[in-house]
């Protein structure tokens, strides 16, 4: 649905960017901005596609610095903005921190209502509709080119158009995920199957999944989600890999109920209750599967890959246990992200400021966020195959540095890196969609005289409704 790790109604997990020149650490993400009439002094042009000038004075607030809880990544934060005021001395960048979960749905909304987010606010990639009917962010399309951003024709054109409108851009990405099938290694070998090549299609996923389970000891050969709006945002995923959608292309219509839904429903039905290979606790959602993998007893489910990392860092699991393909079925899987976006209305030197930060954060091979030997050296997690929004040279640089500096087998990933599957973005509506859907994801995994067909007509009707009141 979101960024890596999911959260039903946004997903939690956060790369957490940004401090401030002296750390103020101010309270939390739903206070006011900095006032534009102290913010910017001198050094600065008029012409939004001039580069920021480092003479310019100029103070902006940037959403979720990380916590002090996350050591590691404040040390980096803090780096950085050491670093980047090496370029640019007089901005200062005051990053705001939140203990918790700093983007929670009610807090988010309210933020943006309220007219009180930061210069530079955090979001996800579906977010975009719901900023922009509140007003809430700068349209950067002048700011943004090869000078301010230097890579900007290496970033994937699939990833900056989940943050454009009628041809604007609001918005810089940070990361980037595509669906594939995240596998248990052990379980694979145990059952006879290889584990450098993953399932392909959905008639081999469920043949695989009746040998894990054949291997007995309370082990599912493949897990789905069905609760929390997480069964739905997988049902979305499994009509993408197969060709189908669950909206029509106007946006105004179901576009489930056909043959293609009617397939994903029955295949997963009759994994579930014909193989007995889906386990018999159901009902899962975000989190469920991760500690069932995590433990052996779970073969294979769909998922992004910093699911690896959580699994890790949160749950004692191996690196080497796991492994990553692309969505089975290939046709296309479900995509999506985290970004930066800039407060409407504040002055054209914070919005350079804004967007030199942010090319030098996240959108710079070798630094920030993609400083891989640094990461490796502070003990995070390197070799995941996200973010992973570059092409050409910027590819080929980054992808080599992160192999070189790898803590974790990526030649794991080597099937879902070898065979990348087309992203597509999470529909209108997304998460009231999901909503309907788990109805349908719960009734095939908890009623062995499930109907499916009533189940799909049940959900395109109130998907209809839900569209037709945009």
């Amino acid at each position: 649905m979101r960024s890596a790790r999911f959260r039903p109604a946004r997903r939690a997990s956060a790369i957490a960017l940004v401090s401030a020149l002296s750390l103020s650490t101010l309270a939390a993400c739903g206070t006011s901005s900095s006032d534009d009439s102290t913010a910017s002094q001198g050094g600065g042009s008029s012409d939004p596609s001039a580069p920021l000038d480092p003479k310019t004075k100029v103070t902006i607030t940037i959403d979720c610095m990380p916590p002090a809880a996350k050591a590691a990544e404040l040390k980096e934060w803090k780096e950085d903005v050491k670093e980047f005021n090496k370029t640019y001395p007089n901005v200062t960048v005051e990053g705001r921190s939140t203990p918790g979960q700093c983007l929670e749905p009610p807090r988010f909304t309210a933020m943006l209502k309220a007219k009180s987010q930061p210069d530079v606010f955090y979001t996800y990639f579906t977010d975009l509709p719901q900023v922009l009917d509140n007003d809430g962010a700068e349209d950067i399309t002048a700011y943004v080119n090869d000078r301010s951003v230097p890579a900007l024709k290496d970033i994937d054109p699939d990833v900056l158009g989940s943050l454009q409108h009628d041809g604007k851009l609001y918005g810089l990405p940070t990361s980037n995920y595509r669906m594939g099938l995240l596998i248990n290694r052990k379980l694979f070998e145990k059952a006879g199957l290889d584990p450098d090549n993953p399932p392909a299609t959905w008639e081999d996923v469920r043949a695989a999944a009746k040998s894990i389970a054949g291997l007995g000891k309370g082990i599912s050969g493949f897990g789905e989600y069905s609760a929390g709006n997480t069964g739905g945002w997988h049902f979305t995923a499994q009509m993408y890999s197969v060709g189908g959608d669950v909206v029509d292309p106007s946006g105004k219509k179901a576009a489930f109920n056909n043959e293609l839904g009617k397939q994903v429903a029955e295949n997963l039905h009759a994994m579930r209750w014909q193989d007995d290979s889906m386990g018999r606790t159901q009902l899962l959602k975000w989190g469920d599967l991760q500690k069932q993998i995590a433990t052996d007893k779970l073969g294979m489910f769909l998922a992004a890959p910093d699911d690896i990392a959580y699994m890790v860092q949160q749950l004692g699991a191996k690196y080497e246990n796991f492994g990553m393909g692309p969505i089975p079925g290939g046709k296309n899987t479900l995509a999506g992200g985290n970004n930066y976006m800039i407060k409407k209305g504040i002055s054209s030197d914070k919005v350079k400021a804004a967007v030199a930060w942010l090319n030098f954060k996240n959108l710079t091979v070798g630094k920030g966020q993609f400083d891989w030997a640094r990461t490796k050296a502070d003990g995070l997690p390197v070799g995941i195959p996200q973010p992973n929004f570059w092409l050409n040279e910027s590819k080929t640089e980054d992808d080599a540095a992160r192999t070189e500096h790898a803590t974790m087998p990526v030649e794991n990933f080597k099937a879902y890196m070898d065979k990348p599957v087309a992203g597509k973005a999470e529909p209108p509506k997304a998460q009231e969609i999901y909503k309907v859907l788990d109805n349908v994801m719960s009734g095939i995994l908890t009623n062995k005289d499930a109907d499916v067909d009533k189940l799909l007509a049940t959900a395109e009707s109130q998907v209809n409704q839900i569209l037709a009141h945009q």
